[in-house]
């Protein structure tokens, strides 16, 4: 996700988080209620990813976890069900957070995650998937979910990283960290890794997951296919799955934890 959804924002990100958002969740209206979880998770965490850092980070019932990035909500949905915490989630793109609250009922905040509205110490655990590597000011926003949480209290994360000094194709709005660039922003943020599992070391998502969220994208192309913002967001998701498959980009999966002092 975006750290903004101010007018620097790249056209395809806010296609793809704002507008093809809130697509998706009239799509899971035509489909039924079953098509949301797998649909909202899409790009964000497979059920294999989403439960290995649950566990890693120790969620558990009554957990109350911020979503920073959050999307249209899929992964804390997936936790919430799973684990029983209590997510807030926080997502600048203001479609993203109308699509989250008409599939999902839990607390939504339209904002920036430089700049979280939130006390210090509000949370018990904090995630961001996806997010980091859409952020120039890295440090910053790891900062912020720092000060979110208690001390002590998990930080996960999914990060896309750099296996090379310089990619063939730069995707608008993304800075991909290599994996040693990102441990050291961690560190100098204060967060302590505890674990780490690059993606492709866990199982995909299951065959009927993938089917239902196809049949969202089907539906949202059939009614928006010809609109360039629709074809925008398509060619970026085209561009960053390129990299993934010639492994040039991994997703890696962090478990971290606040430091006390």
């Amino acid at each position: 996700m975006s750290d903004s959804a101010s007018e620097e924002t790249p056209e395809s990100m806010a296609d793809e988080f704002d507008t093809v958002a809130w697509w998706t969740a009239s799509a899971v209206a035509e489909l039924g209620e079953d098509h949301a979880l797998p649909a909202a998770c899409r790009g964000s965490g497979s059920p294999a990813g989403l439960d290995w850092l649950a566990r890693s980070m120790g969620l558990t019932s009554g957990t109350r976890l911020l979503d920073s990035g959050a999307g249209v909500g899929g992964p804390a949905e997936y936790a919430a069900r799973s684990y029983g915490v209590r997510p807030t989630l926080a997502e600048p793109m203001e479609g993203a957070c109308q699509a989250a609250r008409r599939l999902f009922d839990h607390p939504v905040v339209v904002s920036d995650g430089l700049a979280l509205p939130f006390a210090d110490e509000t949370f018990d655990a904090a995630w961001s998937l996806g997010v980091l590597c859409t952020i120039e000011d890295k440090r910053g926003y790891l900062a912020q979910l720092r000060r979110a949480v208690v001390p002590g209290g998990p930080v996960g994360l999914l990060v896309f990283t750099r296996a090379v000094d310089e990619l063939p194709d730069q995707p608008d709005g993304n800075a991909f960290p290599s994996r040693e660039e990102l441990l050291a922003e961690l560190s100098a943020t204060g967060l302590e890794v505890l674990d780490e599992t690059p993606l492709p070391d866990l199982p995909g998502s299951p065959d009927d997951w993938d089917a239902a969220a196809d049949r969202v994208e089907e539906v949202v192309a059939r009614r928006h296919g010809d609109d360039e913002r629709w074809q925008r967001a398509q060619a970026q998701q085209e561009t960053i799955g390129g990299l993934i498959g010639d492994g040039l980009v991994v997703g890696v999966l962090i478990s971290a934890r606040r430091t006390k002092n």
